[in-house]
This record gives C-alpha cells, sequence and structure tokens, in this order.
C-alpha cells in the first residue's frame, strides 16, 4: 500500500516520494520556551511522533528535527520571575519542555537546535538575500522584499495585494507593509515587552536590559522570528527536504514567510510537503498560553496518565481540529483500558497451561489479519489515527470473544493478535503497555474475591462489600456492577 499525505502548499492528498528513496527528513516547528507545554502543543507532539513512527515503520530512516526559539520577548517578559535574564529564562523552560516530551513518551528528535545558537547560520542567510535583491537594510533592521518574490502567497492561499500589513515594526521603514523583519536592530523596546507580561517583579524596562543580542553586518540585534527557522531547517536537512510541520494557526505569516526567504536564497524548493495540524480548542476556544485557557502537560499527564493522553488525540486525525472536555478524556481513557485489559488478558491466556498447540478459532485469525491491513490502510491514507484505532479497538474485542468462550484457547491466534496489539498500539501509536505475565489463576482470583463480595451484598454487608471492591481497585482493577452482574478490567 502507498502511502498518501494531504499537502497544505498544493491544496492536494499527493503520494509520498521522499527526495532520497529510502530516507525521509522532516522539520517541526517547536515551541518559544516562555512557558510551560500545555495540551495544545502536546496535540502537534504526538501527531508529529506518530507520524514518525508510521514512517519508520515502513521502512523510511527518519531524520526529524524540531527546534526551541530561545529569542523572544515573550521570554524576555518572564525575566525576574523564571530566570534573571533572557537566557535563564528560556533554559528553565526549555528544560522543563523537554521533561514533558519524556512523560508522553514522544521518540526524541535527532537534533533540538536553538536560535541562540545558529545565529550565523541565521546572518549568512540574510546576507545572501541581500545581496540577490530580495532584501534591504533600514536603521540598523533588515526586511524581507515580498515584491521580489512571486509565489508569495500560494501556501495560505492569498493574493499580496489582499494581505494584511505586517506590524512587526514602523511601517515607514519598510518599501511594502507587508515586509517582514529578517533581523531587527538592537533590543526589543519595552512596549514590545510589557504585552507579555503577566506579574511585576521587573519593569518592562529593567527586563528589556537583560535581553540578547548579536552581532552582524547591520549592528547589534536579533533576528525575526521567519528567518529562524529557515537556518535551522536548512542548517540541518539541506536546502530542499520532505515534510515540514508546524501548526495550522502559524500557516501564515510564519510558514509563508519561511517558503518566501528560503527559495529566494537558494532558488531550491523549501519543504516539499507541507503538513498542518489542527488546533485543540476549549470552549470553542483556541487553547493558548495567552488566553488562559490552557492545561499544562504535566497536569494533565498527572492526573490522566500519558497513555489516556495518547488515545485522546489519537481518537481525531491530525489535520482536524479537536475539543477537549472531560467527556473526550472518559472516552479516551475507556478505550485506553479496553486495549490494554485486551493485552492483559491476552498475554496471560497465551502464558497459561490452557493455551492450546492445536486449537484454532478461525474468527480470531481473520481477525489479526484484517486489523493488519486496516490499520495499514488507515495510516496510509495521509495518517488516518482515528479509523487505525477503531480498528485496534475492534481486534481487542475479539480478544476478549475468544478468551470468554468455551472453545480451547488459541496459542496462535492469541500470540499473533498481541504481537499486532504491540507493533501498531505500542511501536506506531506509541502506548506503553504493562507487558508482564497476566496467568490464568489470577483472573481466577480475581473471580474469586468477586464472588465473595456478591455473597456479601446478598446478606447486606454492604460495608465489606465495598471494602472487597476498595482491595481491587488498589490492584488495578476497576469493577462495574451491570444488570448481568458484576465485570472487572484493568
Amino acid at each position: 500500500m502507498t502511502l498518501r499525505v494531504s499537502n497544505t502548499l498544493t491544496g492536494q492528498t499527493e503520494v509520498f516520494e521522499p527526495t532520497e528513496p529510502g530516507r525521509a527528513t522532516m522539520y517541526y516547528c517547536g515551541l518559544t520556551v516562555s512557558d510551560d507545554a500545555h495540551l495544545g502543543h502536546a496535540r502537534s507532539w504526538v501527531h508529529t511522533d506518530v507520524i514518525r513512527r508510521w514512517l519508520e515503520h515502513l521502512g523510511y530512516a527518519v531524520r526529524h528535527v524540531e527546534n526551541f526559539t530561545d529569542v523572544n520577548e515573550k521570554i524576555i517578559a518572564k525575566v525576574g520571575v523564571d530566570g534573571e535574564d533572557e537566557a535563564s529564562v528560556a533554559a528553565y523552560y526549555t528544560d522543563r519542555v523537554i521533561e514533558d516530551m519524556r512523560s508522553l513518551n514522544l521518540r526524541r528528535a535527532h537534533v533540538h537546535p536553538r536560535v541562540s545558537e545558529h545565529t550565523p547560520e541565521i546572518v549568512d542567510l540574510i546576507e545572501r538575500l541581500i545581496e540577490d535583491g530580495h532584501a534591504y537594510e533600514a536603521n540598523g533592521s533588515v526586511y524581507f522584499d515580498v515584491t521580489t518574490f512571486p509565489a508569495y502567497g500560494r501556501l495560505s492561499n492569498q493574493q499580496l495585494s489582499e494581505m494584511a500589513a505586517d506590524e512587526e515594526r514602523a511601517l515607514a521603514e519598510k518599501r511594502n507593509p507587508q515586509d517582514f523583519a529578517l533581523w531587527k536592530a538592537g533590543r526589543p523596546s519595552p512596549d514590545e515587552i510589557a504585552p507579555h507580561q503577566q506579574a511585576d517583579e521587573l519593569s518592562a524596562d529593567a527586563a528589556a536590559e537583560t535581553a540578547m543580542t548579536f552581532d552582524s553586518p547591520w549592528g547589534e540585534g536579533r533576528p525575526g522570528w521567519h528567518i529562524e527557522c529557515s537556518a535551522m531547517s536548512t542548517t540541518h536537512l539541506g536546502d530542499t527536504f520532505d515534510i515540514h510541520l508546524a501548526g495550522h494557526d502559524i500557516l501564515f505569516p510564519h510558514n509563508e514567510n519561511e517558503i518566501a526567504q528560503s527559495e529566494a536564497a537558494t532558488d531550491q524548493p523549501f519543504a516539499r510537503y507541507w503538513l498542518h495540524t489542527g488546533l485543540l480548542r476549549t470552549e470553542g476556544e483556541k487553547m493558548s498560553s495567552s488566553l488562559q485557557n490552557f492545561f499544562r502537560v504535566r497536569d494533565a499527564v498527572a492526573e490522566y496518565g500519558p497513555n489516556v493522553i495518547r488515545m485522546f488525540y489519537l481518537s481525531s486525525v491530525y489535520s482536524a481540529d479537536q475539543l477537549f472536555s472531560e467527556v473526550a478524556i472518559a472516552e479516551a481513557e475507556e478505550r485506553w483500558e479496553r486495549l490494554e485489559r485486551a493485552m492483559s488478558r491476552g498475554i496471560g491466556t497465551v502464558d497459561s497451561i490452557d493455551a492450546g498447540s492445536k486449537a484454532t478459532d478461525p474468527a480470531l485469525r481473520r481477525a489479526v489479519d484484517g486489523t493488519a491491513t486496516a490499520v495499514t490502510s488507515a495510516m496510509n491514507d495521509d495518517f488516518n489515527t482515528r479509523e487505525a484505532v477503531a480498528a485496534l479497538l475492534d481486534l481487542a474485542g475479539e480478544i476478549h470473544r475468544h478468551i470468554d468462550g468455551d472453545s480451547p484457547y488459541d496459542y496462535q491466534g492469541l500470540l499473533r493478535a498481541v504481537c499486532v496489539l504491540e507493533e501498531y498500539g505500542g511501536d506506531v501509536f506509541g502506548l506503553e503497555f504493562d507487558t508482564t505475565r497476566t496467568t490464568g489463576q489470577e483472573d481466577a482470583l480475581v473471580e474469586l474475591i468477586l464472588e465473595l463480595r456478591e455473597q456479601e451484598r446478598t446478606a447486606g454487608n454492604f460495608e465489606r462489600a465495598d471494602e472487597l471492591r476498595s482491595m481491587l481497585a488498589d490492584l488495578g482493577i476497576a469493577v462495574e456492577d451491570t444488570d448481568e452482574g458484576p465485570v472487572y478490567r484493568r
């Protein structure tokens, strides 16, 4: 089956054909490290992680680059709160972001470039743009002249005449209102910092004095936001790479400007496939730090665990917006528990003496084969995690049906089933199953405790029945009373 991806640049779903056969290069626009990461950030992280995992599953040697923006006015705004200067605030939050990434079981990027490390490459790129007539200096700042790049606007499907003015600096310095800054003279002004401050430990004037500046042919200054990603991505992936991932909220102007300045400087295609993740919304609005409506990654992991959070994201395709709610999280928790219980029961049964070497269950074996086909088909259709997870849940149901049936256990069928869960649920979707051995004897013990609990309830000893239920809960076993009697899941 052939992988097809939805390319924002062309507006088409296209066959994925990397620049170099057998090798895939990908860049993700990372965080500005001015605050703790929230679940909106984590949504893009997880989908990017799954995209990488699927490419590796298909046999590609993947090179994954994801930056940290550690030079920004929002970082300076935290001086006096989370550090004594811009560099220390950036270091503080970068460390916390990395902790959050690890807590979600993300595969590490092969390179995590930082803006402060790449100013020589940024300056070099700007010099090339000036030399070729695509950029100009004004009062120590440098701007990209958008009129010199005829394709400007093709990513966001806009005409230059319809675009709003870029307001990074005074319009009087620019040849055209839409021109954007490649280099900013001096330090940010207090007026640029003050809107991002949320505490008054240090004045905006004092915080501005701690900002990092860098040498350049145009004087001391700082790089513009857009040029940073062009320099970092091409430094580590070359002038042309395969996949550029980013949140849909930065498609314009950031991604649009990346294309313009990169292709104007190199005269080569920048990224061949542009994949944009949808936004995480809460109560109808985008989850963001600026709106103060966010749920921090570390708090969510502590409350729900990484598997539930990943399952929540996987229930929606990466390109669509997603609504965060307690109901949605509860549904994700139920789906995760169904998979986990199927894995646990499957392993316990495979490892039990009751699994037969000659017993066969054709329905189970067909389900295993069908699951592998369904997951592959879904993931090759623009990384459709929603359909792929649904196929795994169907297999979980088949595992339970087989174990709960009266026929002898099919060792080979069950072994293949748990291997499929591990291959796709674990290796591709990044879920972490507890594969410690769960024996049939353990299941029998649980059943015995439930029988004792029912006897206590029948006798009216409800306090003792609740104690037995709490004891099972402490062991990670949830009991649900139904019309047909109690059922349990791990």
